[in-house]
């Protein structure tokens, strides 16, 4: 406008030029999890060639199975038990003569069989005991008999499978994991006068996880001396020891920590590199159900962007009422705290500079020494 008026030369005034095509700002790169927040581990086995090894166990494989796959198999062996033993008892029937309705025999194997439709009605009713009191076997066909002892079994065979895997399925352990919770972030604080890293994990339920034991790995890419590449190299990270045992006692929300020091893989860990460096913290809470003596197994993970730096989680049991009490609102709530950005590397190595600086000024050289200990001449 300034330049239309001449008011400003032309030369002088800066032009905007905007690219709407392109986007403001700049998505940042989601990064792999190994372990998902849920426990789901994120692999997916590809190639595999002998797939025949799933069948050697086929119980396990359907109780791996999602819940409509394995219904559908179900059904499947139901109908296809059903449709069987009907074609055989339809061949019994017309090779006795049942079926001919022009001369039919005195006694037949299978009364008010007429069509291979009631033969699978009777087919039905044999296999789960119903019964109508409309069709049943004669002495007449010992074949028939055998058939029926056959199919009864067969019938027993499949549903107690299916009552199985049903009960194995609505039994399994990661159900009893979805009431064992985790904080949402993990972080790092001074405690006790040492850096350490913390998580904060729960259980909703009332009943008890006996002998709840947890284990802490770091995930993360790294290179051998020779240079072979693991792609996922797996380190464990000691715990403080939280009972005589290494059991915990899950009654309330506890806070895990992990001292950070020489034999730490977080080590030279600082501040500014939770921003930039590429690593998994994997959590695993392993114990046994109070109520059905199944062992389970809660798991979770930590990004590095998931880690605070220099804060600590809020209180969350206090005593009301002759009683403590958990407010899980503030479960995974955290506070600031003075926390010095330097890694547990950096801050030892300081602290040793200091040691030192302070044994010099208390050191006396040896001259010094030897004057200070001659004997005073009296005047």
């Amino acid at each position: 406008m300034l330049a239309r008026k001449e008011l400003v030369p032309e030369e002088y005034v800066l032009r905007l030029v905007e690219d709407v095509s392109r986007p403001r700002y700049r998505e940042k790169p989601r990064k792999v999890r190994f372990v998902h927040k849920n426990g789901a581990c994120n692999v997916a086995h590809t190639n595999i060639r002998e797939q025949g090894r799933f069948l050697q166990d086929v119980f396990t494989t359907l109780v791996d199975l999602k819940w409509r796959h394995t219904l559908l198999i179900f059904t499947m062996s139901f109908l296809c038990s059903w449709l069987l033993f009907a074609m055989i008892w339809w061949l019994i029937a017309f090779a006795h003569g049942d079926l001919n309705r022009a001369a039919p025999p005195a006694v037949p194997c299978i009364t008010s069989l007429h069509s291979f439709t009631s033969a699978f009605l009777f087919s039905i009713e044999v296999q789960v005991t119903i019964g109508f009191g409309g069709r049943m076997i004669t002495e007449e066909c010992p074949a028939a008999i055998t058939v029926l002892i056959a199919q009864n079994i067969v019938g027993l065979v499949i549903n107690a499978i299916m009552l199985g895997c049903i009960f194995m399925k609505t039994s399994q352990a990661h159900h009893r994991a979805e009431t064992l919770i985790f904080s949402k972030v993990a972080v790092i604080s001074p405690r006790d006068g040492r850096l350490c890293l913390m998580f904060r994990v729960g259980d909703l339920r009332k009943s008890m996880i006996i002998g709840a034991s947890i284990r802490v790995q770091v995930v993360r890419r790294a290179s051998t001396a020779e240079g072979e590449v693991l792609p996922l190299r797996q380190i464990d990270v000691l715990l403080d020891d939280p009972g005589a045992d290494g059991a915990l006692f899950l009654v309330s929300p506890l806070i895990v920590a992990h001292v950070i020091d020489r034999a730490s893989p977080l080590y030279r860990l600082t501040a500014a590199d939770l921003q930039h460096c590429h690593f998994e913290l994997v959590v695993i809470l392993e114990g046994v159900v109070e109520t059905t003596g199944i062992t389970t197994q809660a798991r979770t993970s930590y990004l590095a962007d998931e880690i605070l730096w220099g804060h600590r989680f809020v209180p969350v049991v206090s005593e009301e009422d002759g009683r403590y009490s958990v407010d899980y609102s503030k479960f995974g709530n955290t506070v600031k705290v003075p926390t010095p950005p330097l890694g547990a590397r950096q801050l030892e190595q300081e602290q040793a500079v200091e040691g030192e600086a302070r044994l010099a000024d208390f050191d006396i050289s040896p001259g010094a020494r030897r004057r200070s200990s001659a004997p005073r001449a009296d005047h």
